[in-house]
């Protein structure tokens, strides 16, 4: 395995430009994942690994995880701890990091369950929500998430927050909102659009006999007036408390248990 120790490497550099950068991100087709379990879990799932970076501290510390890692990845190194700090979007770095490729699937060409239960996020900015979402649908059981503007899929701080679901629920991208659920509407999806105006109908009165896709928009403005009007009905989690909306991961829990349970 060679060893890497200067920090102005190209290869340190590369992968810093992808952690940092979702126009690298996208130009490479590789992402950034950190930490010994996020990395095995890329490798246990098939994702692809280009490139795996390991102090030696954490190769004994972390040995079970990073047999799994180096095997799975196409190049390894060995780096220094002060290389380590450099690659780290977190306080206390494990030492282990890895470059994986994209694998992004469009929402227009992909093969969808008919009678399949998915959340469909709209310009969700804040990476913590998105990964709080996905690993939520991953938990409650959900077919698969879209993902439309906002924050980058893979984002480093939504693939933590996603403890690993990211890596494992099927998610699709787009870049017209209204397009995508046009379609899964004229494939007889029941397509809803959340909102917090308590005129819409309550989420608890929708029948969810067969496929459903519901949409939360983004933290401040909601779903847009464009997604709002192509969506089936309009739909709002009941309320009664004073408080006027609910954070956009607390709101896509509730209409995924309720799409879930149903």
């Amino acid at each position: 395995m060679e060893c890497l120790t200067a920090k102005q490497n190209e290869k340190i550099k590369s992968a810093v430009s992808v952690r940092d950068s979702a126009k690298t991100r996208r130009e490479t087709g590789l992402f950034f994942l950190e930490g010994a379990r996020l990395c095995a879990d890329a490798a246990a799932n098939g994702i692809a690994i280009y490139r795996a970076f390991c102090t030696s501290k954490s190769l004994e510390k972390y040995a079970e995880y990073s047999e799994k890692i180096l095997a799975a990845a196409q190049e390894c190194y060995e780096i220094s701890e002060e290389i380590a700090q450099k690659l780290s979007d977190t306080q206390s770095p494990q030492g282990i990091f890895c470059l994986c490729r994209t694998n992004e699937k469009n929402a227009l060409n992909a093969q969808i369950k008919p009678d399949g239960k998915y959340i469909f996020l709209e310009n969700v900015q804040d990476p913590s929500n998105l990964g709080a979402v996905s690993r939520t649908a991953e938990a409650l059981g959900v077919d698969g998430m879209f993902v439309c503007g906002g924050c980058d899929i893979y984002n480093p701080k939504a693939l933590r927050a996603s403890m690993g679901s990211a890596l494992r629920l099927p998610i699709f991208t787009c870049e017209n909102a209204a397009e995508v659920l046009t379609q899964l509407g004229e494939n007889g999806m029941l397509t809803l659009a959340s909102t917090p105006d308590s005129s819409a109908l309550p989420i608890t009165e929708v029948p969810m006999n067969d496929g459903v896709v519901c949409v939360v928009g983004n933290e401040g403005n909601g779903v847009t007036q464009e997604t709002m009007s192509v969506c089936r009905h309009r739909v709002t989690i009941p309320m009664n408390g004073r408080a006027e909306s609910l954070n956009a991961s607390t709101a896509a829990a509730i209409l995924i248990w309720e799409m879930v349970r149903k």
